[in-house]
């Protein structure tokens, strides 16, 4: 069974294979380094026993709802306008046959 936990050469080539990545040897020492410090991290967390409910939110979050009122307005949006034909409230256009 492979060590999901280590990173190699092999599989940093892979990665900038994938990535169309081209490293210089010196770069892929470095990186190799740093991920295999993040995968360190990353190993502890995943040891961490952590059996109580998670907590997703420190802060209960409720919505705050105001009560819809309806107002009745009769705002004619054509008023300005000198070409445009409203009938019965409706928009009114040339006939198109």
């Amino acid at each position: 069974m492979p060590d999901y936990w280590k990173i190699d050469k092999v599989l940093l080539d892979r990665i900038c294979l994938i990535s169309k990545l081209k490293l210089t040897d010196k770069e892929k020492a470095l990186y190799m380094k740093q991920l295999s410090q993040v995968l360190d991290v990353f190993k502890q967390l995943d040891e961490v026993k952590a059996d109580a409910t998670p907590s997703f939110q420190p802060c209960k979050v409720e919505n705050i709802w105001r009560d819809d009122v309806v107002i009745d307005t009769k705002w004619d949006s054509l008023s300005n306008s000198k070409k445009t034909k409203t009938e019965n409230g409706y928009f009114k256009g040339p006939k198109i046959v």
